[in-house]
């Protein structure tokens, strides 16, 4: 009996000594945490992606379509870039449309909204839209919507009068324009004059449209007879539009043809566009404004093509 005891004694004494020193409930605790075995376990995810959208058109002034991502170069600062996002898809787009109703568009209302309607009929099925009126001030008509009909109804009985608010406009909708549904971004100012009321500067709205990725597009409706969107007028939306890789045309405001052409235009070319995205090469600056510079090597016989694209960006803050 004393032996058998003995025995017993050494063997629970052997399983002790074999035991790890920590429990299983410990492994399963530092597993539960993600504590790294080594620091080469570590995953950095870099989301410093710079996108861009380009149009390309021909002599004529047609859409090119059928371009792949060999065709194009970018350059940053004019170093050449990795092109690591393509895409030519005809995509949706989030718009915001900023529609002048000051005093002057009083005679003008009819036509512009012929040619507005032409432009909606034209956009994408899945767009959603969203409408900004201005005179004395800026206000959101019309929530994102993608009846092309719920915007145009708040325009058809609409009474111009007062001042023209137009950097306001504009900075509200850079700011509504975000909270889309669609990656793809791009606003639409219809408007007869320069701004005279608003409470934002230029240089406030051109340093948050820096900062924003969106297109902007402008149709500045003229009169020969009585033109107020001549000078600094009609260079603010050249520029604005310009900065953004957007486009402004100055129609007669008495030609409706001419009207409802240019929004076709519109509405074709951002369904015609490619998509470019890179990670810069330079990450040191912070804050800086990089110039872009697109370039296009194209199929043989296509002659020279022109491209179209925001001509910079804000560098990222770390």
């Amino acid at each position: 009996m004393a032996n058998r005891f003995a025995r017993i004694l050494l063997a629970i004494v052997l399983t002790l000594t074999v035991l790890p020193t920590h429990s299983r409930s410990q492994d399963h605790k530092a597993a539960s945490t993600g504590s790294p075995k080594q620091a080469d376990d570590k995953v950095i995810l870099n989301t410093n992606l710079v996108s861009l959208t380009v149009s390309v058109t021909d002599p004529y002034g047609r859409f090119v379509t059928g371009l792949n991502q060999d065709h194009f170069e970018v350059f940053d600062e004019k170093v050449k870039q990795q092109v690591s996002l393509f895409t030519d898809d005809d995509a949706p787009i989030s718009l915001g449309i900023l529609y002048d109703v000051s005093g002057s568009m009083k005679e003008r209302v009819a036509r512009s909204v012929k040619a507005l309607k032409r432009f909606i009929e034209t956009s994408h099925d899945d767009d959603d839209f969203f409408l900004i009126g201005f005179n004395d001030r800026a206000k959101l008509v019309q929530d994102f919507t993608t009846s092309g009909d719920q915007v145009i109804s708040h325009l058809m009985f609409v009474q111009p009068k007062g001042s023209t608010a137009l950097y306001d406009a504009a900075y509200l909708a850079v700011e509504k324009v975000a909270q889309g549904r669609h990656k793809k971004k791009a606003l639409l100012i219809i408007s007869d004059g320069q701004d005279n009321n608003s409470r934002y500067t230029y240089k406030e709205l051109r340093n948050r449209v820096k900062e924003a990725d969106v297109q902007i597009y402008a149709i500045g409706i003229t009169d020969p007879a009585s033109d107020s969107l001549v000078g600094y007028g009609r260079s603010i939306l050249e520029e604005i539009t310009r900065m953004t890789g957007g486009r402004a045309f100055f129609p007669n405001a008495y030609n409706e043809p001419e009207l409802i052409e240019i929004c076709t235009r519109i509405a074709l070319e951002l369904r015609h566009q490619y998509s470019l995205g890179f990670y810069p090469s330079d990450t040191s600056s912070i804050g800086k404004w990089h110039k872009l510079q697109v370039k296009i090597n194209p199929p043989k016989g296509l002659g020279r093509l022109s491209v179209n694209y925001k001509d910079g960006y804000q560098s990222f803050k770390q």
